[in-house]
């Protein structure tokens, strides 16, 4: 089973993937990182974990379509049964989420359906989680779908909120449950695409 990570930042979620399949509990091999820009620290992990990465910008195409249809064709030819969206701001296309329906998942940073969709990533989930005065928040994993953050869900972790919590606090306690939560989740996927 082949696995393709995409990634716009530091790579912490792709870490955790990379030591999921290192220490035997996914089973499956991690083909291709596809960077959303040069010089993020995803790609570094990616060269010291000898995983080949392709960087895609959007302003290079015409067009979103355009640009995910030869990421599409990349995919195909490195055989990726799953894509994992681990920290990726580019909004996907239809074009590649209807070739994947079903094989596309994403790991976002808070109690969905509650703070998703358009502008919600990063340190604005968090500032809108703590200014909304809630007492818990956490990570979801979810197929993708059409919408942003809209997909079915398949697990969730969870984190209290506590009154002395600041967004980079909140943060903190958050990655460290995504760095549990996606390498479980991707786990127990691969082991049901091999029935």
């Amino acid at each position: 089973m082949n696995i393709a990570v995409f990634a716009s930042g530091g790579g912490t979620d792709f870490q955790s993937v990379i030591d999921g399949v290192q220490s035997g509990l996914i089973r499956a091999d991690i083909k291709l990182l596809v960077a959303s820009k040069p010089g993020i620290g995803a790609i570094e992990r990616a060269q010291k974990n000898g995983i080949r990465h392709v960087v895609f910008c959007k302003k290079d195409y015409n067009s979103g379509e355009e640009m995910f249809d030869k990421i599409i064709e990349l995919l195909r030819q490195n055989e990726i049964d799953l894509v994992v969206l681990a920290g990726y701001l580019t909004i996907l296309s239809p074009n590649i989420v209807e070739a994947y329906e079903g094989r596309i998942i994403n790991i976002h940073p808070a109690l969905l359906p509650k703070f998703g969709g358009v502008g919600m990533y990063g340190m604005h989930v968090h500032e809108a989680v703590i200014a909304a005065g809630e007492r818990e928040s956490g990570c979801t994993v979810h197929y993708v779908d059409g919408g942003a953050d809209t997909g079915k869900i398949i697990a969730q972790a969870r984190v209290a909120v506590d009154e002395d919590d600041t967004p980079q606090s909140l943060q903190k306690k958050v990655l460290a449950k995504e760095h549990e939560l996606l390498p479980k989740v991707v786990a127990q996927l691969i082991e049901e695409m091999r029935k």
